[in-house]
């Protein structure tokens, strides 16, 4: 358990199990396949994951998949075999529209979406640095196209997203990679247009989005708390080794 002077809740362990920043050729246990996607989406619900964010992969190269054939094919086992809440990106990949991204949250109707929350670059680029090497032709060009890449997600976006999936039931992820997404988020509450409690992700380390440096996380919760009071639950993404220095502040 953990507490605060609020009130007393139980920790939630969100775990994404393959996402789309990750190619396949930086680690051998990324899961691309749907067999795979089910035997470490189960595993991580079995460790105590009580959300899974599901991300869909080409299984013969493990490109990013954001149709929502893409998805069927682990989306039900996984459901049914255990109690996790289903989690469906709508960020997909930098490089989708937003009609792709949503397709799949649309066609699923799933309990819970990402939401990504403001326009931002997003600079993969610097793996490259890391992994000289790699499988497919398709993962080299998806890091190296970053350098010049504005992940859009407009005002207009981000409405498109809630229009088309709150008639389905569908709540969000708030995943906010600055301190602007969650004015952002203000001010799609102040329309009326998303509903408290707010789950809002906050994403550190990200080249284009805010940093990991410990007052970086301190100002993110400090401006939700003066934004939101009471109405939001606060979940923290730290990107590489910063996840456990920044889950263990927050």
């Amino acid at each position: 358990m953990t507490k605060d002077n609020r009130n007393h809740r139980k920790v939630i362990i969100s775990c994404a199990v393959t996402g789309a920043i990750h190619t396949p050729s930086m680690s051998p246990h990324l899961p691309i396949t749907p067999e795979e996607i089910i035997t470490d989406s189960l595993a991580a619900a079995e460790a105590g994951a009580a959300i899974l964010h599901l991300h869909a992969r080409n299984p013969e190269d493990g490109r990013p998949d954001q149709t929502p054939e893409g998805f069927s094919p682990f989306l039900s086992r996984i459901k049914q075999s255990s109690d996790a809440v289903i989690n469906i990106t709508t960020g997909g990949s930098p490089y989708m529209t937003v009609a792709e991204r949503v397709a799949p949250a649309a066609n699923h109707k799933p309990e819970l979406a990402s939401l990504n929350m403001g326009s931002m670059n997003f600079g993969l680029y610097p793996m490259l640095n890391r992994y000289k090497t790699f499988k497919f032709d398709w993962e080299r060009e998806h890091l190296e196209g970053s350098k010049d890449l504005v992940f859009r997600n407009s005002f207009k976006d981000i409405e498109y997203v809630l229009e088309t999936c709150y008639g389905n039931g569908t709540r969000f992820e708030f995943e906010c990679y600055d301190i602007s997404h969650l004015y952002n988020l203000a001010h799609f509450a102040d329309r009326g247009l998303v509903k408290a409690p707010f789950f809002v992700q906050s994403v550190f380390g990200l080249l284009g989005g805010i940093g990991a440096h410990h007052e970086d996380i301190m100002h993110m919760k400090r401006t939700a708390d003066r934004l939101f009071g009471d109405d939001f639950r606060w979940s923290v993404l730290g990107a590489g080794a910063n996840q456990f220095r920044v889950a263990a502040q927050a």
